[in-house]
């Protein structure tokens, strides 16, 4: 087959180059022109994916891809076309369609009869049937269902483990017409190898939900769930603190049971997916009350990690210099999209406080770039707040940092030992 596929980033750029893994040729579109040169010199163009660079030189040194910026170079002849354009949110639960409306006007324009055109970004439920199928249609002159076909195909994978996420979780697939989604199964099962899953109660592999809305509510509801179950997580937590109780050790204890399955409480959720997706679900279902009490509850857990420093260092934070370790908003991964790191600065700094940042996988001039004050090891600094749970974390104490009085570990990543003259919280400890 050729493929198209349209925007190369954290996930457009693996799924590319596993689709041309599987002896297909394999095109990608970006609007940035530094991506398309770095994906045609066989240099991933973002750092920390698992197998990318090997994969990615392995796919265009044997020709099977390469990339553009023009959508004419891609689009003509393409058997499928699966678009992964990101789609933000605003805190009010208000999508804003800019980039996916641009992509899907290029391509409609191009579109030629026999395609089948994927959407992977996800979306409220009805997007596809009742946004890009009829823009497709419109700027084509085809007609979806006879001429061309659509469906939506969450992506379900992790930045850093996209690979290993493709084989391991169930493919899904909703079309507008039984045509489409037949053809979508058959692309899927050409491109993608899965892991043998025993704990399933259906083999792993390409699963047909029967329609696009269902495909788009799987994904909502499958993230949702993780946010609402981290909030509970974090209500417990807060519970505790009050308590003089572990959480963790609760959560432990519950979690043996077989049917609990109580996720970790932090500090902060961030990403892509876990704070954006609610909120897509709320564009559809605005009574959904559970699911609005728990984004805010996930929310408020920067400013209550603040709360627990001040009320270590018993009193006001004026001018008290305060290290947020981490801006990534995942340990080990090179992403700030939704980072806790921005609302902690932000109490900091409402609270009087000096907050400096620091992250092992950013530098100086990158944190600048996020608007903050980069810390270094060896400075002083009169408090800590562990913010990413990055694996070097484990290991950097009072030695490292010196001056520290208190310290709030939001993601249990440190230990108490490692800060022996300093007041020592983590949350959802109330001991």
């Amino acid at each position: 087959m050729r493929i198209s596929v349209v925007a190369l980033g954290k996930i457009g750029l693996p799924l590319a180059v596993q689709y041309a893994s599987k002896g297909h040729d394999v095109i990608g579109v970006d609007v940035n022109p530094a991506v398309v040169a770095a994906v045609n010199d066989a240099v991933e163009p973002f750092p920390g994916e698992a197998e990318l660079d090997v994969r990615l030189r392995d796919a265009v040194g044997s020709g099977r891809l390469r990339a553009t910026t023009d959508y004419a170079e891609a689009i003509p002849g393409s058997d499928v076309v699966v678009i992964v354009v990101p789609l933000f949110v605003d805190e009010e639960a208000r999508p804003d369609w800019a980039w996916m409306d641009s992509a899907t006007e290029s391509v409609g324009r191009l579109l030629e009869p026999g395609t089948l055109v994927s959407y992977e970004t996800t979306l409220p439920v009805g997007t596809t049937r009742t946004r890009w199928a009829p823009q497709l249609a419109a700027l084509s002159g085809l007609r979806e269902g006879d001429d061309f076909h659509v469906v939506f195909s969450p992506e379900r994978v992790l930045s850093g483990r996209v690979f290993a996420d493709l084989r391991r979780y169930p493919k899904l697939v909703g079309g507008l017409s039984e045509a489409g989604a037949a053809r979508a199964v058959a692309f899927y099962e050409a491109v993608l190898d899965f892991d043998d899953r025993g704990d399933l109660d259906r083999p792993n592999g390409v699963w047909d939900l029967g329609s696009a809305e269902a495909s788009e509510f799987a994904k909502l509801a499958e993230t949702t769930y993780r946010d609402v179950n981290i909030a509970l997580a974090n209500q417990f937590a807060r519970f505790a603190e009050r308590s003089g109780i572990d959480v963790y050790q609760v959560i432990e204890a519950s979690n043996s049971q077989p049917y609990s399955h109580i996720h970790r409480p932090g500090i902060a959720v961030g990403g892509h997916c876990i704070p954006v997706y609610p909120r897509l679900y709320l564009w559809n279902d605005p009574e959904a009350t559970v699911v609005r009490t728990a984004r805010e509850a996930n929310a408020s857990m920067p400013s209550h990690a603040v709360d627990l420093l001040e009320g270590e260092l018993g009193g006001s934070l004026a001018g008290v210099r305060v290290a947020v370790m981490g801006a990534a908003y995942r340990g080990g991964v090179k992403e700030t999209a939704f980072s806790g790191v921005f609302p902690t600065v932000e109490e900091l700094a409402h609270r009087g406080a000096v907050p400096v940042v620091h992250d092992p996988l950013y530098s100086d001039e990158e944190l600048q770039s996020l608007g903050f004050a980069p810390y270094r090891t060896g400075e002083d600094v009169d408090a800590v707040i562990f913010q990413t749970d990055h694996a070097e974390y484990r290991t950097i104490g009072a030695a490292d940092v010196p001056g520290v009085r208190a310290v709030v570990d939001g993601r249990r990543i440190s230990s108490r030992a490692a800060w022996p003259d300093a007041a020592y919280r983590v949350i959802g400890t109330g001991v």
